[in-house]
């Protein structure tokens, strides 16, 4: 606290931009922080952890061509539905393929039930 018990003034370093204004920019323009975190031990690499970070609106991010959180399961209905299709579809071909090479071991099966 400095000496008097009073608190600091408020910062403005001359500039009316506001937080928000501040984000806009950020995301309008994009921010990239990259780091590289490598442990040795006796000139033998153990370990390599690749960091990147990017912040930019949902507009600057697939201008700059990255758009995965559209195919990824986990963060797009869309994508998960289109993954199960893909996944019955093959299973459909497997399927049919088994049954073309041996019809008559599944009808047995069928008669059986």
């Amino acid at each position: 606290m400095p000496s008097g018990g009073r608190l600091p003034e408020r910062y403005d370093g001359g500039s009316s931009a506001n937080l928000a204004d501040i984000l806009e920019r950020v995301l309008d323009k994009g921010v990239v922080i990259a780091g590289d975190i490598r442990i040795n031990l006796l000139d033998i690499e153990l370990l390599t952890i690749k960091l990147r970070l990017i912040v930019a609106s949902v507009d600057k991010a697939k201008e700059m061509g990255i758009d995965w959180w559209e195919t990824d399961p986990a963060l797009s209905s869309n994508a998960r539905r289109t993954e199960l299709s893909e996944e019955n579809e093959r299973l459909r071909q497997r399927v049919a393929g088994l049954e073309q090479r041996n019809p008559e071991r599944l009808e047995g099966e069928r008669h059986e039930r």
